[in-house]
């Protein structure tokens, strides 16, 4: 009995492998079926839609709350949305209505109607838009456009060479010493080249200092230590130096042979200014007069001006040679025209209360003259020849002792003595102030620029002499006058007896 109680025991441990018959049905059979007898359901003609989704419950586990409906879903695995009638309406009049053939005769209105809208709303007809334009150049929109985004586009376009600023250093690159300098406002001590030498004179002599080797060479000496050099200037080529001196002389050397090639008189006073105009030699003294002399010929002095009646300590030719300025110790700018023009001033011009040493033509309006003041009149002053009228003054505070153009960046460059001892750069012809260049321990006696209008010199009573770059140059313009100076020098000059 034991063994079939045993054997009984081991029967039923193996039916467990097998299906229960009587067992409640599983959950995912129920689904199943649910899910099929709903889709029948729905089929079948009469029914409502939410009669079929009522028919799908899911039995909550807690007694007496409310139960969730789950969707049908045929198979068990997607959703389909039932959609009602109206929905079904609108979708076939959309596909009817884009099969239909369009209306030929609104089309004009239409694109009339869709054009003014796009202007309005875009600020521009959209047909006219393009996406990219491979034209070479972008679509130039209307001065002053601002489009969606704000940006405002210009029809004015500005160079990608063009600088906005340019750097001009406070500080000179170089500083010379000049011993025994003559601190006299009056005398015009130092002259640059066109060969790229700078002439300065120092008591009773005159040095040269080349600025491409850097050599420096003694040209002269007078011969009386009571004696001292008033004034230097060069012939445009830079072969010849004119001096004038305090014993009423005006030398002329050979630069190139040391050798001085001729002493003109005439003076009775020192020669405290000097201008050339190519072979005509203008020199002012303190006497007031103004002597043209002729280097060519031996009887040199052709003529006398005599505008002035205290010391002649400015003169300078236009760049054309038409008119000759002078400027004096009694506070007159005398206009003076050619020497075969007679000897009678053209115009003077009285509006200056100090004496007048600084006087600049400007290279690119040969009718434009700028003179400044000393330390009772401060003003630089801008004046049309023509007419003899003023066009522009401006008041410096400070005492004004020399002017230059400079035409790389069309601005004028003051240098000024008490109070301020300092050089100012202008922008021509507002006048606004580009920089100040501060350095010289002493009022600023005289300025100069170099050949190629990049650098200026200044010479002042504290016996240095400083180089400041200031100026940018073109470098097509640098090479073109590069080659014109290397023919000029090729050129036999005329002999100067």
């Amino acid at each position: 009995m034991a063994q079939f109680g045993y054997e009984n025991d081991i029967q039923s441990l193996l039916k467990l492998d097998l299906p229960i018959i009587n067992a409640p049905m599983a959950r995912w059979q129920r689904k199943a079926s649910s899910s099929s007898t709903s889709a029948l359901k729905a089929l079948s003609p009469g029914q409502s839609a939410n009669a079929t989704l009522s028919t799908s419950k899911t039995p909550n586990k807690t007694p007496g709350k409310n139960k969730k409906q789950t969707p049908s879903k045929m198979g068990g695995d997607r959703f389909i949305p039932v959609r009602n009638s109206k929905q079904i309406d609108l979708a076939s009049f959309l596909l009817s209505k884009e099969n239909e053939p369009m209306d030929t005769n609104n089309t004009a209105g239409t694109s009339e109607y869709q054009k003014a809208w796009s202007v309005s709303l875009n600020g521009y007809d959209i047909d006219d838009a393009k996406i990219l334009h491979l034209g070479g150049k972008p679509l130039a929109a209307p001065e002053g456009y601002h489009n969606n985004l704000k940006v405002l586009y210009s029809q004015v376009t500005t160079p990608a060479s063009v600088k906005k600023t340019r750097y001009i250093s406070s500080t000179p690159y170089r500083i010379l010493d000049a011993p025994e300098l003559r601190n006299d406002f009056y005398l015009n001590l130092f002259d640059w080249s066109s060969r790229n030498v700078l002439a300065v004179a120092l008591h009773n002599s005159v040095y040269l200092w080349d600025a491409t080797q850097g050599d420096v060479t003694l040209l002269m000496k007078l011969e009386g230590e009571e004696d001292y050099i008033c004034s230097l200037s060069w012939t445009k080529e830079g072969s010849y130096l004119a001096i004038g001196t305090s014993d009423c002389k005006v030398q002329l050397w050979d630069v190139e042979n040391e050798k001085n090639l001729r002493s003109m008189t005439g003076h009775t006073a020192r020669v405290a200014s000097l201008s050339w105009n190519d072979h005509v030699l203008s020199s002012g003294s303190r006497s007031g007069h103004i002597h043209h002399h002729d280097v060519r010929v031996a009887e040199h002095n052709v003529s006398t001006l005599t505008g002035h009646s205290q010391e002649v300590c400015g003169l300078q030719w236009s760049p054309d040679g038409r008119y000759l300025a002078s400027g004096g110790n009694d506070n007159l700018v005398c206009i003076w025209p050619r020497v075969q023009d007679g000897s009678r001033s053209v115009r003077c011009l009285s509006e200056h209360q100090g004496a007048i040493k600084a006087l600049a033509w400007c290279p690119w309006q040969p009718n434009i003259l700028a003179s400044g003041g000393g330390t009772s009149d401060r003003h630089i002053r801008v004046w049309d020849v023509n007419s003899g009228s003023c066009i522009s003054s401006l008041d410096t505070q400070s005492q004004i002792s020399s002017l230059v153009f400079s035409p790389n960046h069309k601005e004028l460059v003051s240098a000024h003595g008490y109070a301020h001892n300092n050089v100012v750069i202008w922008k021509y012809p507002s006048f606004t102030k580009v920089a100040e260049l501060n350095g010289h321990e002493d009022r600023v006696l005289s300025l100069t620029l170099s050949p190629d209008r990049s650098t200026v010199a200044t010479v002042a009573g504290d016996e240095t002499i400083r180089l400041w770059k200031c100026f940018e140059v073109d470098p097509v313009e640098k090479k073109a006058k590069d080659r014109m100076m290397k023919s000029t020098h090729s050129v036999i000059h005329q002999s100067i007896r």
